[in-house]
């Protein structure tokens, strides 16, 4: 039975979490779809909007029955690592819809999409360290970017959950809505957003902002160059030149 639900549209993915019976939890089958849809949209870059639906559950956690009995080679396998950071990797901009809890690894599901829209009963927490083990597929350098290192080491050695308005607070969503049924609306309106720009600048600017310092400038100049002699940049910028003489 499919983990799944994937909605096709013509500019992007709506890939929904649909393990109701187990609150989402994140397991080795759900991890394979993952790596799926990842596949799909490497071969066909577009943008992805990933949810648990509005259903009071965005993801809780990894399967504790299976982590349970997972060794130290399931653990070097990096089965969960692996596919959230083939999610962060991805060409084209992502954005996680969240309603209810995100917990363990489906808070670090949420963490490697580009961006994240919330419900106000949304919850946030890593509470790892109460099981006896740490946040290891990503929350480790994931958090520290998103809301710095202290209040990151707060929340990984304390286990604590952030609620909705606090994590607006402190950066680690973009936006908080007051109705599930504004959660998804809100979701594809950043994706609409983004899908006003050029493609090709899009998918590029998301690799100059994702590589390390030590790329830059080089690969900024490089991707500008790139765009610069793309035929969409003169189309783009004609269109602006013309309305502009029109008014």
């Amino acid at each position: 039975m499919s983990g799944l639900r994937i909605e096709e549209l013509p500019d992007r993915l709506v890939v929904t979490l649909d393990r109701p019976e187990k609150r989402n939890a994140i397991d080795a089958d759900l991890v394979a779809e993952l790596h799926a849809v990842c596949a799909d949209l490497e071969a066909r870059p577009r943008l992805l909007l990933l949810t648990g639906g509005t259903a009071g559950i965005f993801a809780g956690g990894a399967d504790i029955a299976q982590l349970r009995e997972r060794g130290r080679l399931d653990a070097l396998a990096a089965i969960n690592q692996g596919v959230f950071a083939r999610i962060r990797a991805l060409p084209m901009p992502t954005v996680a819809a969240i309603d209810g809890p995100a917990l363990g690894g489906g808070a670090e599901l949420a963490y490697a999409c580009d961006l994240r829209v919330c419900t106000d009963r949304a919850v946030f927490g890593q509470p790892e360290v109460r099981l006896g083990i740490l946040a290891g597929a990503g929350a480790t350098y994931r958090l520290p970017a998103l809301i710095g290192e202290a209040r990151a080491k707060e929340l990984l050695f304390t286990g604590r959950r952030v609620d909705a308005a606090e994590a607006l607070r402190i950066g680690l969503v973009n936006r908080v809505v007051a109705e599930p049924d504004e959660l998804l609306p809100t979701a594809h309106g950043l994706l609409d957003e983004m899908a006003k720009g050029s493609a090709l600048a899009l998918r590029l600017t998301k690799l100059a902002v994702d590589a390390p310092a030590a790329a830059h400038p080089q690969l900024d100049l490089l991707s500008q160059a790139v765009l610069f002699e793309d035929e969409e940049k003169h189309r783009r910028m004609t269109e602006f030149l013309d309305r502009r003489k029109a008014r």
